[in-house]
């Protein structure tokens, strides 16, 4: 059930947080703040200026959706803090269903450094004075997930940074189970970031275990020839036996495998502001069409290219304004923008 996108003070958002108790999306994972540098070019230790962002791609991708129209609920580890507070309101105010957020008493909520080079294209740069480890959302309990929102689910979104701590990690595989146990289908968004990981080689083996479980599977031109050697979804998903892959590269558009049918969509080009966010972006644009027309439809060529094409202009506007969240489109601006491309 797509529902119109509003904001909370609005009689139209009460309507909407109650649907969102029936979420037809699960986005399970990190929620942060991307501290952002505001001097293009600059390298992280002569940058003076920055602004926080709301972010974490599980986040990012579970208010895209709830813009988008789809009732979406997001699981995550926050700290007992201002800036846990902070995205606690923000996933309320947007009409994300935050039963399944838990609060670390003591951890802090993540603050990632990012910073931008001259197109605006980011790399994170650490966590400042912190360990990776010290984290609340490092600290994910599995015996707390809330297993009634997977008796409504369809999909469920996962990353795969919360696989470099015990505690998160198993959280991971306790809602793959459920996810499993009530025939939720899972949609791995790799998001490879070494920065995370106190051993990236073990890394790599852990997530090529994880993403066995995958109905569909998101990365990078990098990540696929880092994780399988190379850069055809369709060479993936038959290794993998899955239903979907998609590749993203940026300025070189996606190319993608659905059901069998394969192809490649040219990016967008728009005024790029800021990228992150641009993948969480396009994955919710994804799951937006899988839940608005039914997962049968990917069987057809047709409609599996609009669905690849709608979610590329989603990722795109997101790159439009700074900030992961704060720039995602509602449905009529993804509308309104593809209208010329029909």
């Amino acid at each position: 059930m797509r529902v119109a996108y509003a904001p909370y003070d609005s009689l139209e958002c009460l309507l909407l947080w109650k649907i969102m108790n029936n979420p037809q999306v699960i986005c399970m994972g990190e929620m942060l703040f991307d501290r952002l540098s505001n001097e293009l070019g600059q390298p992280l230790e002569q940058v003076k200026l920055w602004t926080d962002y709301p972010g974490g791609a599980p986040a990012n991708t579970a208010c895209g959706l709830v813009k988008l129209g789809i009732p979406t609920a997001f699981m995550g580890c926050i700290g007992e803090d201002t800036p846990g507070d902070q995205l606690v309101e923000l996933l309320t105010k947007t009409g994300v269903n935050i039963t399944g957020v838990q609060r670390h008493s003591s951890a802090p909520t993540r603050i990632v450094y990012v910073v931008r080079d001259e197109g605006g294209d980011r790399s994170f740069a650490g966590f400042g004075d912190r360990d990776t480890r010290e984290f609340a959302d490092t600290y994910l309990q599995a015996e707390q997930l809330p297993e009634n929102l997977f008796k409504t689910a369809e999909y469920l979104v996962l990353g795969t940074l919360e696989l470099a701590y015990p505690e998160s990690q198993q959280a991971i595989l306790k809602a793959i189970q459920l996810a499993k146990n009530y025939q939720v289908k899972i949609f791995i968004d790799i998001n490879w970031r070494p920065v995370f990981w106190e051993n990236p080689d073990q890394a790599i083996e852990l997530i090529l275990n994880i993403v066995q479980n995958a109905d569909f599977l998101k990365l990078t031109n990098e990540e696929a020839e880092l994780l399988f050697n190379t850069i055809e979804p369709e060479a993936i998903a038959q290794q993998l036996q899955i239903q979907g892959v998609f590749i993203t590269a940026g300025e070189q558009g996606c190319a993608y495998y659905l059901a069998g049918n394969s192809g490649r969509i040219p990016a967008f080009s728009v005024n790029v502001a800021d990228t992150t966010g641009a993948g969480d972006g396009f994955t919710a644009g994804i799951l937006d069409q899988f839940c608005t027309l039914g997962l049968e439809s990917i069987n057809y060529a047709k409609i599996a290219e609009e669905i690849v094409r709608f979610a590329s202009a989603v990722g795109a506007l997101t790159t439009t304004k700074p900030g992961a969240i704060a720039a995602q489109p509602t449905l009529t601006e993804v509308e309104t923008f593809l209208k010329p491309y029909l």
